[in-house]
């Protein structure tokens, strides 16, 4: 037990024993449900697109990054038994073997990962711009170029509520109030708010009055 704990808080293992800890950690936590192993949507998905830029299949870097480490701590600790020796000279060697392990762990990984990417299909979370060319119903009493909200349903049938602004220059041409339907047609990603325009059924093409059945 002695010579075991003494190679894996020697160098080079104890800089993968020291990541290897904060891994085993992490993934307690995700387990009791304090952590989450993917975390927000929108960074899951950035997380994914980086791991695919280095090579790693495009797997949550959690995941990614969990297997190059305990694939690192498993190759040092291997070496440092067998390789590297005691004194001055173990330090030459250990830094040898250190970079020589994040190569290996490296390649390993993005080996193991492949098989992995057909557990993580490519989705799409929710974005705003989804709702662009969606009818809305206003919810306020009146919509202008500073107040107003909608309620605005998704193809996968739930709502939200939305800010809505009317440019002044529209009000003319129809104003919006409580209980109107209007149409979504840009979003300010500044101002985090949809433009909206009045909205009349028979105006559509696909329900209009010319439509055949």
């Amino acid at each position: 037990m002695g010579a075991f704990l003494a190679a894996a808080i020697g160098f080079p293992t104890v800089v993968f024993t020291a990541a290897l800890t904060v891994v085993v950690l992490f993934w307690l936590l995700v387990a009791l449900g304090a952590a989450d192993a993917h975390g927000h949507a929108h960074a899951h998905l950035n997380s994914r697109a980086h791991s695919d830029g280095w090579g790693l299949g495009g797997v949550p870097v959690t995941l990614a990054f969990s297997l190059f480490v305990a694939v690192g701590w498993l190759v040092s600790y291997c070496a440092s038994v067998l390789l590297v020796p005691s004194g001055p000279v173990g330090i030459l060697v250990g830094s040898v073997v250190l970079i020589g392990t994040v190569y290996v762990s490296w390649q390993a990984t993005k080996l193991f990962v492949r098989p992995l990417h057909r557990l993580f299909p490519d989705e799409h979370g929710p974005s705003r711009l989804d709702f662009v060319g969606l009818t809305c119903t206003i919810r306020t009493g009146r919509v202008d170029a500073g107040f107003g909200q909608a309620e605005v349903r998704s193809a996968d049938g739930s709502a939200a509520v939305v800010q809505v602004r009317q440019p002044d220059g529209d009000l003319a041409q129809g104003a919006l109030g409580s209980g109107s339907t209007g149409l979504l047609y840009a979003y300010d990603e500044t101002g985090e708010f949809f433009w909206v325009a009045p909205y009349d059924s028979a105006l559509d093409p696909r329900t209009g009055p010319g439509t055949t059945g």
